[in-house]
C-alpha cells in the first residue's frame, strides 16, 4: 500500500486519539435509559446507595465522553455534565408523557411496559430528548451520534436541534424524518413514512428556519411530507396520507389527498388536493 496514504491516515489518527466511539456513546445512552426505565436495565441493584453510585458514575462518564469529543465547547466538560443530570427529572417526565401518548393513541398497545420494551417511536423520541438536551447546552456531534444510533435501530430521523413539545406520539415510525429546525406542539401524532422537511437544500441557509412548524394537536398520517420553514400547520388539523403540503394552514383544518381512477380511454389517474377548515 502507498507509504504517503498510510502516514496520513497515521496522522489522522494521532489527532483523535481518544476520540468517544460511537459504541462508547451508544453504550452510555443505553444505560441512561436503563436507568429511567427499569425495562432497558443491563444491572440489578440491590441497594439504594448503589443505584446512587451508578447515577454517578453515568455522569462522569458524560464528563469523560464530551472531555473527549473532537469538536470542543467553551464549557468545561464537568459543568455540562452536572447541568445535564440536573435537568434529568424534567426529562424523564417528558418521556413518561410521551409513553402516555403512544399508550393512549394506539388501540394496540396493550400496556405501558408493551410501549416502553417494543415501540420503536419511544426509543426515537426518547434518544431525542437525550440528544436535544445536549444540543441545546451546546454540545456539538455527540447529540448527532445519538440521534443516528437511534435512526439505525428504528428507522426514524429525527435531527437533534428540532423542538418538540409534550405527549409526542409517533406511531410505527419506519420512515419518519423530523428535519433540524422543525417546531412540533403539544399531543401531536405523526405516522410512518412522515417528512417535516426543508423547500431549499442550499448551504446557505443552513441557519435560516427551512423546517416547518406544527400546531398543537395535529394529526399526520402516513407518507404524508410538509415542506418549508414558512409552512404552518394549525392546531388541531388533520393531515392525511401522501398529501404534499407546502404552504401554511390555519388551525382546524383537514387536507386529505384523493385519486380518481382512469376512465376507459385509459387516461392517468388524476390527484386532488382538498382542505376544510373548521
Amino acid at each position: 500500500m502507498n507509504r504517503d496514504f498510510i502516514n496520513t491516515l497515521y496522522i489522522r489518527q494521532q489527532a483523535c486519539p481518544n476520540c468517544p466511539s460511537h459504541e462508547v456513546i451508544a453504550n452510555w445512552f443505553n444505560d441512561l435509559l436503563g436507568t429511567l426505565f427499569p425495562d432497558f436495565a443491563r444491572l440489578q441493584f440491590t441497594t439504594q446507595k448503589e443505584f446512587e453510585l451508578h447515577v454517578e458514575k453515568l455522569k462522569l462518564q458524560l464528563d469523560q465522553i464530551l472531555s473527549r469529543n473532537p469538536v470542543k465547547t467553551e464549557q468545561d466538560s464537568s459543568e455540562i455534565a452536572e447541568q445535564f443530570f440536573d435537568t434529568l427529572p424534567a426529562l424523564h417526565e417528558k418521556m413518561e408523557q410521551d409513553i402516555t401518548a403512544l399508550y393512549e393513541g394506539d388501540p394496540a398497545a396493550k400496556s405501558r411496559t408493551e410501549v416502553i420494551r417494543t415501540y420503536p417511536g419511544f426509543i426515537a423520541i426518547a434518544a431525542h430528548r437525550v440528544a436535544n438536551l445536549l444540543h441545546t447546552l451546546e454540545v456539538s456531534l455527540i447529540p448527532r451520534i445519538i440521534s443516528e444510533y437511534a435512526h439505525g435501530k428504528t428507522g426514524i430521523d429525527i435531527h437533534p436541534g428540532a423542538q418538540i413539545g409534550t405527549f409526542f406520539c409517533i406511531d410505527h415510525g419506519t420512515g419518519v424524518v423530523i428535519g433540524e429546525t422543525t417546531v412540533i406542539g403539544d399531543h401531536v401524532k405523526i405516522y410512518q413514512g412522515v417528512t417535516l422537511g426543508a423547500l431549499s437544500v442550499d448551504k446557505k441557509d443552513a441557519k435560516t428556519k427551512r423546517h416547518p412548524t406544527i400546531g398543537d394537536n395535529a394529526v399526520i398520517y402516513a407518507g404524508a411530507t410538509i415542506l418549508g420553514g414558512n409552512t404552518h400547520v394549525g392546531h388541531d388539523s388533520v393531515i392525511g396520507g401522501n398529501v404534499w403540503l407546502t404552504h401554511s394552514i390555519p388551525p382546524f383544518s383537514k387536507i386529505y389527498y384523493q385519486a380518481q381512477m382512469s376512465n376507459a380511454e385509459g387516461e392517468k389517474d388524476t390527484i386532488i388536493f382538498k382542505g376544510e377548515s373548521a
